[in-house]
Formats: structure tokens, sequence, C-alpha cells
């Protein structure tokens, strides 16, 4: 089964660039951007095999897993464009629930589906998806790639910070209904961010999934903690 778009993302004029195997969804929607195309077009594939993370880290993504990138274009600011990461956030969480069939937030601290700023999507602590944007400035304007990975049949080993996938709490979900329930998400979150103007339409929603509010917290810049 292929990808496709859901009928809320199709209807606001979203465009699907679906791809078997694909190094890089961030870099095709890059590569997109400089030849011309200015979004909202999703580049989308279940085997990217060069993935990355902030910082250049690389993210491992095993066939069966999502890697989902997509393309717009701003006029505001780089920091107004930065806060496209919160809309990817939320519409990963939305989509995650309906795909869940059910509310997968808690009350516990720690626990249920957590927003970890700046790029985190948590499930009981343990990391199920990233979130990478990247951007090309125009003349007048900046094309934003916002790329999300997520953990779907599988989790990566060894990792620093515990890792899970949505299989092990939503048996039997794919990639290809996990992207379509995103997509759909995505056009209602993001059309809620422009007609705020930004982070400030989302940031009730956004605190009420966050992670660690009111706890310690550790920075780590080069070796430096």
């Amino acid at each position: 089964m292929g990808f496709a778009l859901g009928p809320r993302a199709s209807a606001a004029g979203h465009r699907l660039l679906d791809f078997d195997t694909i190094g890089s969804t961030n870099a095709a929607a890059l590569a997109e951007a400089d030849a011309g195309e200015r979004g909202p077009v999703w580049c989308v594939s279940a085997d990217q095999t060069g993935g990355r993370g902030r910082r250049g880290r690389p993210w491992e993504a095993r066939p069966g897993n999502l890697a989902a990138s997509m393309l717009v274009t701003v006029d505001g600011s780089a920091p107004v464009a930065a806060t496209l990461g919160f809309v990817a956030g939320l519409a990963l969480a939305d989509a995650l629930e309906t795909v869940a069939g059910r509310p997968l937030a808690s009350a516990r601290a720690g626990s249920g589906l957590r927003l970890k700023w700046p790029n985190d999507v948590l499930f009981d602590g343990a990391k199920l998806a990233g979130i990478l944007l990247e951007a090309r400035a125009l003349p007048r304007e900046t094309a934003v790639v916002t790329g999300m990975g997520v953990n779907v049949v599988s989790a990566p080993e060894g990792t620093p910070y515990p890792a899970t996938h949505l299989q092990a709490f939503a048996p039997g979900v794919t990639a290809e209904r996990l992207f379509a329930a995103l997509s759909d998400a995505w056009a209602d979150t993001h059309a809620e961010w422009q007609a705020g103007g930004g982070f400030a339409a989302l940031r009730e929603r956004w605190l009420a999934r966050a992670a660690g509010l009111g706890s310690a917290i550790a920075v780590t810049i080069g070796e430096r903690t």
C-alpha cells in the first residue's frame, strides 16, 4: 500500500511525493525548494537510509518507519518560521492519538504522550519521534522544510536515551495510516498557526502536552553539562 494524503490535506491543496526508498526526505524537499517548488508539498517514505537529526546526528529509520517532510514557504522572519516545529509536534500528537484510537495524554508526570522542546515526541519518557527544521532563504520569503521521523515498527537500540515505537502501544498501525492522519493534522494545525500569527495561537495546546514542566533539566553544550 502506498502513501496518500488525508481528505483535509487534499482539500487544502497539499501535494505528495511518495518515495519507495530515499536517502533523506528533508534533502529531497530542500532540492524541490532549490528547483523552485514553494509548497505545500510532502516528501514521504517508509524506508529512509540517510536521515539526520539535529546538529548533523544520524537518524536511524528502518524499513516500515515513517519519514515525512513538509515544504512550505513563509513570509515571516526566521524566528517565526522556527515555530513551525510546534506545529509539527502538535500535528504528530494529534495524528498518533487518531491512529491509536484513544487519548494518549496522562496526568502522571513523565507518562503518556509528551512533547519535549525542541524536537522530540515522547511516550512514557521514551523517544517516539523526532523533528528537524531546515530552511532556504529566498529573496522575499523563506522556504522551510519540517522533517518528522517516527518509529512505527521498530526503535533504535543502544541510544543515549530510551526509544520506543508506535506498534508497541498501537499494534498493527502502519506508516501509511499514520501519514494520512498526520497530513490532515498538519493541515488543521498549520491553518491555526497561520491565522493566529505563529506560536501564540498554539501556546496553550503545546504547554498542555509539554514534557518536563517544573522539572530539573540538564543542558549539554559540547563537553559541558
